[in-house]
């Protein structure tokens, strides 16, 4: 990445005015509007940041209530073991759209590498965003992304480039979280900001035994439903009034135990 301005005049995004950066310089204040803005090689963009509002207490919390929920395995939070909390400013490319029907959305990309991709489905309002600064250098990851790499994918990805109204840096605070679950090691982001929480890996609820519990009810169902059926054939409209009544004896007396059997399944895995 190379900032200098002797290749092209770099120009303040909110006032216009000149931008003389140092030689590798890429984040500083306008001198003239006082805005912070970005230096992505010949193109400036605005520089915001995200406060965070959780300290690495309630950030566990936060990660505690994710584990504990319908996507991971049962008692995740009580099994699972931390290995590992750090805490960054972590830079994303923030494009405002204007969608093809009419209105306008975010869209959030990385701008650094992460083993995370999830973190492109971060929220993030207009209303949370603060002029960056100089203070946060020290916990502040740099873009490795360029800016046009990131148009590319917007472009690739849906075709939206031409329509982006508005384009800025943005700094979010994120822990970052490594915990262990029986013997493998897993990681997680919390966005300090709302609480959010980001995996792309995580010890998920097993599907067979819920795929198996809802086949075996199909399965009864469906083999009581063919007792009228039978019984019609074999005996007439008589045979299958009594094949009625006994599937609907047997469809309530089967119903506990299937109820049952799932409520196990949910409590176990």
């Amino acid at each position: 990445m190379d900032p200098s301005p002797t290749s092209s005049v770099l120009t303040c995004t909110q006032c216009g005015g000149e931008l003389h950066p140092d030689e590798g310089q890429i984040f500083l204040t306008c001198p003239f509007c006082n805005s912070t803005v970005y230096v992505d090689k010949s193109r400036v963009v605005f520089h915001w940041y995200v406060a965070p509002t959780l300290d690495e207490a309630k950030a566990r919390a936060s990660l505690a209530r994710w584990m504990s929920g319908n996507q991971t395995v049962k008692d995740l939070d009580r099994k699972s073991s931390i290995v590992e909390t750090s805490f960054a400013y972590f830079p994303m490319w923030y494009f405002k759209v204007r969608r093809p029907e009419g209105g306008e959305e975010i869209r959030m990309l990385p701008a650094a590498a992460t083993a995370v991709s999830e973190i492109a489905h971060l929220y993030l309002p207009a209303g949370d965003l603060r002029k960056y600064e100089s203070e946060l250098d020290a916990q502040a990851l740099a873009p490795t992304v360029p800016l046009q790499t990131a148009l590319q994918w917007m472009e690739s990805g849906s075709g939206a480039s031409a329509s982006i109204m508005e384009q800025s840096l943005v700094h979010i605070p994120l822990f970052t979280i490594k915990y262990s679950y029986q013997g493998r090691f897993y990681t997680a982001l919390v966005e300090a900001a709302t609480g959010g929480v980001f995996a792309n890996i995580f010890p998920a609820k097993a599907e067979a035994p819920y795929l198996l519990a809802g086949g075996l009810t199909a399965l009864v169902y469906v083999c009581l439903a063919f007792i009228p059926v039978v019984s019609g054939l074999a005996e007439g409209s008589d045979g299958a009034g009594i094949g009625l009544a006994i599937c609907a004896v047997a469809g309530l007396a089967a119903a506990p135990a299937l109820f049952a059997l799932a409520a196990w399944v949910a409590a176990k895995v």
